[in-house]
């Protein structure tokens, strides 16, 4: 975070936002603010739009209506050419609920992946760069492993590693606790505390009620794709 920055600036701004698939509409009128510094939870019955939002904010869902605008950049219907598409991981980070790393890449390599090929970082610099994020998320000695050989609680740090290898101020987590036992989710909440004391903003999609009561700010409920009932997480809750 730059001197001078508000550490609780709005971050992410998303108001009206319309995703349509298939000629339904998934997502009709989201309005959501997540602030830096803040962990906010999206909780609600599966198909509901939770992961439609999230894939919305990195370009994976077209917008039909409204925007979301986040550290400078605008996603709205037909706004952006692909070579400013191609920004947005610079400004946001996806951890996906399977977390996707490439099996043939060790986990090292995994992260140094987008440092190389959408930095055009030297190899050389790209390996310290992934070496220090797998060591602040406590995987540095898994380096080397391939994602088969890592654990479920290992994968998901390797993945977030990797959401953050390009510094992005936005991190976004689909279903993160899932596959995690309970000993483990406590270790996901103080990392991700603080990664949002960091200055970061944090939106996160789940089912765990414990979890987001402990290590959430605030909580959004949404349903047949639209927000029903937001607010701090434990009144909504």
């Amino acid at each position: 975070m730059s001197p001078g920055t508000d550490p609780r600036a709005c971050l992410l701004r998303v108001e009206g936002l319309h995703v349509a698939r298939g000629g339904r509409e998934v997502l009709r009128g989201i309005d959501l603010e997540v602030r830096r510094g803040e962990v906010v939870a999206v909780m609600g019955l599966s198909g509901g739009g939770k992961t439609s939002l999230l894939r919305a904010l990195v370009g994976l869902e077209e917008v039909r209506a409204g925007r979301a605008a986040f550290d400078g950049f605008v996603l709205a219907p037909g706004a952006g050419s692909p070579a400013a598409r191609r920004e947005l991981p610079g400004h946001v980070g996806i951890v996906f609920q399977a977390h996707h790393l490439f099996e043939h890449l060790s986990a090292l390599d995994n992260v140094m992946l987008a440092l190389v090929h959408a930095r055009g970082m030297p190899r050389a610099a790209a390996r310290a760069k992934a070496v220090e994020l797998l060591r602040t998320l406590g995987v540095e000695a898994r380096g080397h492993a391939l994602p088969r050989e890592l654990s479920g609680g290992e994968s998901q740090r390797v993945a977030i590693a990797r959401a953050l290898a390009l510094d992005p101020p936005l991190l976004l987590l689909d279903e993160p606790t899932a596959s995690l036992d309970p000993a483990r989710r406590d270790d996901l909440g103080e990392l991700l505390q603080g990664l949002a004391d960091q200055g970061r903003a944090l939106l996160l999609t789940t089912h765990d009620v414990p979890f987001v009561r402990e290590w959430t700010d605030r909580l959004l409920i949404l349903a047949a794709g639209q927000v029903v009932e937001a607010g701090p997480s434990a009144a909504v809750l």
